[in-house]
């Protein structure tokens, strides 16, 4: 198979109306505040608790902050500069100041420890960070523990409550008390107040496309996180892409939820509604009630999320309240939309879940679903100038439509490689019919009509008496038992079959002490082929969830291994 990306089989099923490709800015990320700050200058750039902060303030505080940045902190072009925190405007606020700084974002989860925190400070070269001050102490944790040419040499800190309004009108709009707590700075830390009153101006912005703009890393999960180098190229391409095929502009209104430090909240909760001058609704935390609550009174029109957010915001005894009648576009990613849930949001307030497939290599999707035909549980079609093909895992020749392979992309969003790893670098690419193409480590299919399937990591799979299993599609089966809230599937030691099916199950309320995990078994055994049905069940109060709302199988899967070993 050696078709060509102008005739592949999904672009007869292109969205009416958008085009094929795309034309991107030869502009720096900075640039994209600075026209919307002289476009919409008193529009609402930002809602928090309402707090309403304008496209020209937010454009402002970014200017002041950079100045300092250059001035005090001796930031330079191209410098790595950490950026540690919840959801909250100082986040964008900081981000865009990086960047008018000619610098590096490095966003890193809040959620990290100080141990994994040192991580990023020696592997990014890092030598400012900028941290609410409830992490502040674990930032001077690891500082601590590190040797003294490797020590962070700035630290900006600000409390939550820098940004929040002294009073609030609506019952939503009271901040949780861990936002309003204040926290002790460290000695030698700027507070934000202090850094912004300065008034410092930055010197002549001087980024272009293709210097250095974010460096995210990788969740980790195979070992260190890698930095992953994203020029302003690559970020801008799925900015201008997802406005695009999401037909976001300047009257929308984004509620942004998913936490910024990740790629697919970075793109649609702040850079892409930051580019079309959309005003931004923003969560720090998810809250089905607030969140609710806020689609109705400021009448949200785009919501990406993951799936798991959908199904408890459903589950919400106030969902007849609502009003989400305004809602124009809702997807996500991070893992397949439970068929069950997304034939209830279509029936009960007609909105397709439009699924997308992205990766930190990828600065958010490389696949997303057409608005007007979509498919459930499916990553969609490649997006703008990109191509991605099935390959044989081993010798990444290019399977036929329906067989499982390794899928593998190209187009202007993929990174330049991992930061400092040569061989890393080199082993996640291959030549491919001339070009070089991204090695995912996902394992999936594309159908007749060039459609992606997702079937798993690359080595995620159950061996069932030389049975392949592929957990998310047990997971997807699962979430059809009315029982089911939550489901993830691992492997666990079988005397017979060598290895077999557990599915760890958090039930439904209503279910709790009624079902039995032989009733689960049972079930599965009607609706599943013999050699993929759970045979164990194990059911918990909750499953572990990264920063970023995905499940983590891994840990489920490695205490399953340490049991059995025991």
């Amino acid at each position: 198979m050696t078709t060509t990306p102008s005739v592949r089989p999904h672009f007869q099923f292109w969205p009416k109306r958008v085009p094929t490709s795309i034309v991107l800015p030869e502009t720096s990320l900075w640039y994209n505040l600075e026209v919307s700050a002289h476009r919409y200058a008193d529009k609402a750039a930002i809602r928090y608790f309402g707090n309403a902060i304008t496209f020209r303030e937010l454009e402002a505080q970014a200017t002041a902050l950079a100045g300092w940045l250059q001035q005090k902190a001796g930031v330079k072009k191209g410098d790595r500069v950490l950026l540690y925190m919840q959801n909250c405007p100082q986040f964008i606020i900081s981000y865009y100041a990086i960047l008018r700084a000619d610098a590096v974002v490095v966003p890193v989860n809040p959620m990290n420890r100080s141990e994994e925190f040192k991580h990023y400070v020696t592997d990014g070269q890092a030598r400012v960070a900028i941290c609410t001050a409830d992490l502040a102490a674990g930032v001077m944790q690891a500082d601590a523990e590190l040797s003294a040419d490797e020590r962070l040499q700035h630290l900006l800190v600000t409390q939550y409550t820098d940004a929040l309004p002294p009073t609030h009108v609506h019952p939503e709009d009271a901040p949780p008390a861990w936002l309003t707590a204040e926290h002790p700075l460290p000695d030698n830390a700027t507070p934000w107040a202090k850094a912004l009153a300065a008034g410092l101006k930055p010197g002549p912005h001087t980024a272009g496309p293709d210097d250095m703009a974010v460096m995210p890393y990788t969740s980790g999960t195979t070992g260190f996180p890698k930095g992953c180098i994203h020029t302003h190229r690559s970020v801008m391409h799925n900015i201008v892409g997802g406005s695009t095929w999401s037909g976001s502009g300047a009257e929308s209104v984004i509620l942004s939820v998913l936490p910024l430090f990740h790629v697919t909240g970075m793109q649609y909760g702040m850079n892409g509604p930051i580019y079309s001058g959309a005003t931004v609704v923003m969560l720090p935390r998810w809250d089905r009630e607030v969140a609710g609550h806020l689609i109705s009174r400021y009448q949200v029109t785009h919501w990406t999320n993951i799936p798991t957010m959908v199904i408890d915001f459903l589950g919400s005894p106030n969902l007849a309240s609502f009003d989400m009648s305004s809602l124009r576009y809702i997807g996500g990613g991070g893992a397949a939309m439970p068929q069950a849930v997304a034939e209830r949001l279509k029936t009960q307030f007609g909105l397709n879940y439009l699924e997308g497939y992205g990766l930190s290599e990828t600065m958010a999707p490389t696949h997303s679903n057409p608005a007007d035909r979509p498919k459930l549980q499916c990553l969609g079609v490649p997006t703008f100038n990109t191509d991605a093909r099935v390959v044989d895992p081993v010798t990444l020749k290019e399977l036929a439509p329906n067989e499982v392979g390794e899928i593998i992309v190209r187009g202007p969003q993929v990174f330049k490689g991992y930061w400092g790893k040569p061989d890393a670098t080199r082993d996640a690419f291959i030549e491919f019919e001339g070009q070089t193409y991204f090695r995912t480590g996902d394992l999936g299919r594309m159908d007749e009509e060039g459609y992606f399937f997702i079937t798993d990591r690359l080595k995620r799979m159950i061996n069932a008496s030389g049975f392949k299993v592929w957990p998310a599609e047990v997971e997807n089966l699962l979430y059809k038992h009315p029982a089911v809230q939550e489901a993830c599937i691992i492997g666990t030691r079988d005397a017979y079959r060598g290895e077999t099916v557990k599915a760890v199950v958090v039930l439904r309320a209503d279910a709790k002490g009624k079902t039995q995990p032989e009733d689960i078994i049972e079930w599965a055994k009607e609706h599943m082929a013999a050699y993929k049905y759970p045979r164990v069940v194990e059911f918990v109060d909750a499953l572990p969830k990264s920063g970023t709302g995905k499940v983590m199988w891994r840990q489920l899967q490695e205490t399953e291994n340490v049991r059995q070993a025991g």
